[in-house]
């Protein structure tokens, strides 16, 4: 094996310039099972802003206003360790996988591997043709042709960054407020229309010229590998042993007895390397700019079927089953992230059961002191925040002392309703004989009740005269 790989990058020239990828149509086993998971996968993004259960989009990541909806379960920010948690559980599970299975993620279900390859250059293909037409064409002058062609793919590419730049919209600001959008126009929008304007451009900038350097620049989950993956991981990979045998590769003949002269299966005919859509040569090993599409695994076995050789001269295999026939096995690693993931898993999910329809604070109003009154009576304000995280409203709303013997008094009505999905506050006196306090800053357990039923507590402190300590 050649190593020559490891000075430079594949879309990178010795000068230092871009070197534009023109990469082969894929066609194969693979690339159909990669077909239907990644259309499974687009219909999924496409639909999910716009499904509704119990009245919650089933997917929304609304920052702004700090609302996320997940599988339709409503999150609010004070649900944000729940989503903390989730973000970690999937850091583990994409590490796990990737010990395992290496970059799968990346040639099966990442976003933007599924965009370009399974859209972008679906298109490229189809209006500039197949690699060789396409390299003809880029060094063709601007003639009638090259300037339909290119007009036309341009115009696709930003009509398709457009629509994707309205799906994550759906995502962030809900799909209900998109769709008003869109009926009222973009003149009555303005401060949403040229963001969505700036998402679109830098969609296309992506999809049409930045393209694979996303996964060999910018996206950190390509340093990543370098660290996870070992001799044990299962990653698309060139059978050296098979391929070079004593003397190397050698160029296809027919009615030649390769076994014999020493050569290896590989024919050397630069077909794996002509359909990656990163430009690198597979047989160089393991590489950062490798996503495992298996785009190389199905061009190779079409070679070596024309050949009439086994096929799996490049497959899923790790270095240890090449080299040592070593087959697959759960290493203590594996078992650690294994371990930690079902610990998250189990703490994600007694959150959830533990998670409360109503979030309650209630706090001393900053800056007032306590309140001395008749018959050794303190009193301090407090202010109250009740969060309805239901799809209905939460009637004859008060509160009740749990620690104390005291009165709350409301500063409106005694009991009240929680609209569904609304945050409301108020004011609230406290008095308790003094008598009944232990210190200046006793903590006070303060219950909620909806009609008689308890629904929620929560602790808030009370503060009096250190001489009634």
């Amino acid at each position: 094996m050649e190593e020559n790989f490891r000075d430079s990058i594949g879309t990178i020239t010795k000068e230092g310039k871009r070197a534009w990828i023109f990469p082969k149509k894929p066609s194969g086993r693979f690339y159909d099972y990669r077909k239907y998971v990644s259309y499974t996968l687009l219909i999924f993004l496409v639909v999910a802003p716009f499904v509704k259960i119990n009245g919650h989009q089933f997917q929304m990541f609304n920052v702004l206003d700090r609302r996320f909806n997940i599988f339709g379960l409503p999150f609010w920010p004070q649900d944000f360790h729940l989503v903390v948690v989730s973000m970690i559980i999937g850091v583990v599970f994409i590490a796990l996988f990737t010990v395992a299975y290496g970059r799968i993620f990346c040639g099966w279900m990442c976003p933007q591997t599924i965009f370009l390859e399974m859209v972008f250059r679906r298109i490229e293909y189809w209006i500039d043709g197949d690699r060789g037409a396409q390299m003809r064409l880029a060094k063709a002058p601007w003639n009638r042709e090259k300037i339909m062609k290119r007009t036309l793919k341009w115009t696709v590419f930003f009509i398709i960054s457009f629509v994707i730049a309205n799906i994550f919209l759906a995502y962030l600001i809900g799909s209900d407020k998109l769709i008003r959008y869109i009926t009222d126009g973009p003149a009555a929008h303005i401060a949403t229309m040229v963001p969505l304007l700036i998402f679109t451009g830098v969609f296309y900038f992506i999809f049409a010229w930045f393209r694979e350097q996303v996964c060999i620049i910018a996206c950190p989950y390509g340093r990543l590998q370098g660290v996870l993956l070992d001799n044990k991981s299962i990653v698309v990979a060139y059978d050296h042993k098979r391929g070079e045998a004593e003397n190397g590769r050698k160029k296809f003949r027919k009615n030649e007895d390769r076994e014999a002269l020493g050569f290896g299966d590989c024919i050397d005919c630069f077909q794996c390397v002509n359909v990656c859509p990163t430009g690198i040569d597979i047989r160089n090993g393991t590489q950062l700019e490798c996503v495992n599409c298996t785009a190389c695994i199905d061009e190779c076995d079409h070679i070596m079927d024309s050949i009439d050789r086994p096929r799996g001269l490049i497959r899923y295999a790790s270095e240890d089953e090449i080299t040592k026939k070593a087959k697959f096995r759960f290493t203590p690693r594996m078992k650690g992230y294994t371990a930690v993931l079902t610990v998250l898993i189990g703490i994600l999910i007694g959150m959830l059961f533990l998670r409360n329809e109503l979030e309650a604070n209630i706090l001393r109003l900053p800056g007032q002191l306590y309140e001395r009154k008749e018959n050794n009576i303190i009193s301090n304000v407090y202010t109250y925040k009740l969060m309805n995280k239901t799809t209905k409203d939460i009637e004859e709303v008060s509160f009740k002392l749990m620690s104390h013997k005291g009165e709350i008094k409301m500063v409106s009505q005694d009991r009240f309703t929680v609209p569904a999905e609304q945050l409301i506050g108020g004011t609230l006196f406290i008095e308790i004989n003094s008598s009944a306090l232990t210190g200046d800053k006793d903590k006070l357990k303060i219950g909620i009740y909806s009609g008689d039923e308890l629904i929620e507590t929560t602790v808030t402190q009370f503060l009096a005269p250190r001489s009634y300590n």
